[in-house]
């Protein structure tokens, strides 16, 4: 048997949406922070009675459970992950299966310029890198 050392796991994610939720007074929050799944809050939204009347909402419910932090919004729940423009939603939906079964952030794609393939932090960074 081979012991191969590791690294500490990584639990949570920064990232910076590409458009941004707008609150109530006009405010735009998209710095973020995202943590792995358990067990638990991938079963939780199973019993909530919006997912049992329409299986769309386990989407919104499980992000509401993994997104820990959203700008300076004091809290998150399924309201505010609803409120996400489409764009945003389907970035944090591929961000949630990145991190949480292939345990990275990173991503590869090609350069518009040269054609090269290059490697992208899809979680994102400080805002206008």
């Amino acid at each position: 048997m081979t012991v191969t050392e590791v690294g500490p796991l990584q639990t949570t994610f920064n990232f910076v949406l590409p458009r941004g939720y707008v609150d109530a007074n006009g405010v735009v929050h998209r710095e973020g922070t995202m943590r792995l799944a358990t067990a638990r809050d991938e079963l939780m939204p199973l019993l909530d009675p919006k997912v049992k009347e329409h299986e769309a909402f386990t989407s919104l419910l499980l992000l509401a459970r993994v997104v820990t932090r959203l700008g300076t919004l004091p809290s998150i729940d399924d309201q505010i992950i609803g409120g996400l423009w489409a764009t945003d939603l389907s970035f944090l939906q591929d961000l949630y299966r990145r991190i949480n079964t292939e345990g990275t952030t990173v991503a590869e794609a090609t350069c518009p310029n040269c054609q090269e393939s290059i490697l992208v932090d899809v979680g994102g960074g400080v805002p206008g890198e």
